[in-house]
């Protein structure tokens, strides 16, 4: 995600950072840099020049160029320009206590991703500790309602839906009346889209939003759109009124316009964002995080955020123990290729590395022998993922048909495995063989 501005102000924060002393022409130089990868990124022009003046203004005061470190106090000043760029900090939802139903709607154009975009939030709040309900109340886009049926059953969120219904506020009525009832302390309100925000769609927006008293109006808007999305943004806020936004396919989105521009045109913070197509694959918006990454300094937070939900304590601990005594297995190894799916692919939590830029996580990692080993993995028997020593001539061939590989494949990973073995013992007893492998890793 953003790979492309990331790209960009990764080479300029390189080739200002370590200098003992910088220079207004240095100043200049770098700013008309940003400057261009901003305009590339397709970031409103207004931003841009907002942007580029403050940046200017701060680093050519005396606190920069008499500064102990005067790179390091401008590349300060580019992060902070940025954070507050992207919306400052973290802007939660604004939902009432858990006695009471706080209701959201969501906007949005057709193809945003607004019903996958609901039925994520919803599971998002449910891991929070909330009892979420959905209300299909996008009565124009053919199998909007069915969809948004089949997604809530498959995640055990209730959905009041009425496929006859000709009113969507009334749709939204029920679904409140059937929430408070029923004690739910969310309801998610799925809202008809257009190709475009017309009169019509405003009106019934407009009826749905007046019949519910929502705490949240969020456009859902797809941030690979950029300065599209910005005018959609524009354009919900000054007729219906936002309280936010929620970026779809934000992990596609290598320019970044979109993210860059909406807190500074619309005055709303992006409070969530699609990182995938996976209905787990939704995170809160923070503008810190997303500045560092997009200033090459990674995203150390978020990485360890994704291990903790992904890898148990107990099953860490015990992992420790096996990797001591040399006791890990082809069954654990799979174990742990089955939990790094559930962080996202290896090329995004690579990106959140610092220092490490986006074409440089690319090569770094070879997703297709991943997947070749965890097809080989796969074709292996319980006991032989327990022993694999058991793995012969006859055993191999038949593993390599299984997968679809070759014999070859096959030794290769056994090989690895053997050789990964041994260093997690040699890592785990010898401190000082730790101490130089985080130095090779710029530890």
């Amino acid at each position: 995600m953003l790979d492309r501005i990331s790209d960009k102000f990764t080479d300029v924060i390189r080739s200002i950072s370590g200098q003992a002393r910088i220079s207004e022409k240095n100043i200049e130089d770098a700013v008309e840099e940003i400057k261009i990868a901003l305009l590339e990124a397709d970031v409103n022009l207004r931003v841009v020049r907002r942007f580029v003046n403050r940046t200017i203004q701060e680093a050519k005061g005396d606190a920069v160029l008499k500064a102990v470190s005067p790179s390091q106090q401008f590349i300060k000043i580019i992060n902070d320009r940025m954070v507050q760029l992207l919306g400052d900090t973290r802007q939660e939802l604004q939902l009432k206590g858990p006695d009471t139903t706080s209701v959201i709607l969501l906007y949005g154009l057709q193809g945003s991703g607004k019903t996958t975009t609901s039925v994520k939030l919803a599971l998002e709040l449910k891991n929070q500790g909330r009892r979420p309900m959905l209300a299909a109340a996008d009565l124009v886009r053919p199998a909007a309602i069915q969809q948004l049926m089949i997604l809530g059953e498959q995640h055990g969120i209730p959905v009041v839906a009425d496929e006859k219904a000709k009113d969507p506020s009334k749709v939204a009525k029920s679904a409140l009346q059937r929430a408070k009832k029923e004690q739910f302390d969310v309801l998610i309100v799925d809202t008809a889209g257009r190709m475009q925000a017309d009169l019509d769609l405003m009106k019934e927006l407009q009826g749905i939003k007046k019949v519910v008293d929502p705490v949240e109006a969020l456009l859902v808007a797809d941030a690979m759109t950029g300065q599209a999305a910005v005018d959609i943004a524009k354009t919900f806020h000054d007729q219906i009124g936002l309280t936010g936004v929620i970026l779809t396919k934000f992990d596609s989105d290598t320019r970044g316009g979109a993210a860059l521009s909406i807190k500074s045109i619309t005055d709303q913070p992006i409070k969530y964002i699609g990182t995938g197509e996976k209905i787990t694959d939704i995170e809160p918006f923070y503008p810190e995080r997303i500045a560092s990454r997009i200033l090459g300094m990674g995203d150390v937070v978020s990485l360890v955020e994704k291990a903790q939900e992904a890898f148990d304590e107990q099953e860490a601990i015990e992992l420790q123990k096996k990797m001591m005594s040399a006791s890990f297995t082809l069954a654990d190894y799979l174990d742990q290729f089955k939990k790094m799916k559930k962080m996202g692919s290896v090329e995004s939590m690579l990106g959140m590395i610092p220092g490490l830029k986006a074409q440089e996580a690319a090569e770094a990692v070879d997703e297709g022998e991943m997947k070749r080993e965890e097809a080989i993995l796969l074709s292996m028997t319980l006991k032989e993922r327990d022993n694999h020593l058991i793995i012969g001539p006859s055993r191999r061939k038949r593993i390599a048909k299984g997968s679809g590989t070759s014999v070859y494949d096959v030794n290769k990973l056994l090989k690895k495995f053997e050789k990964m073995r041994l260093m997690m013992k040699k890592m785990t007893k010898n401190k000082k063989y730790q101490q130089q492998l985080m130095r090779q890793f710029g530890g």
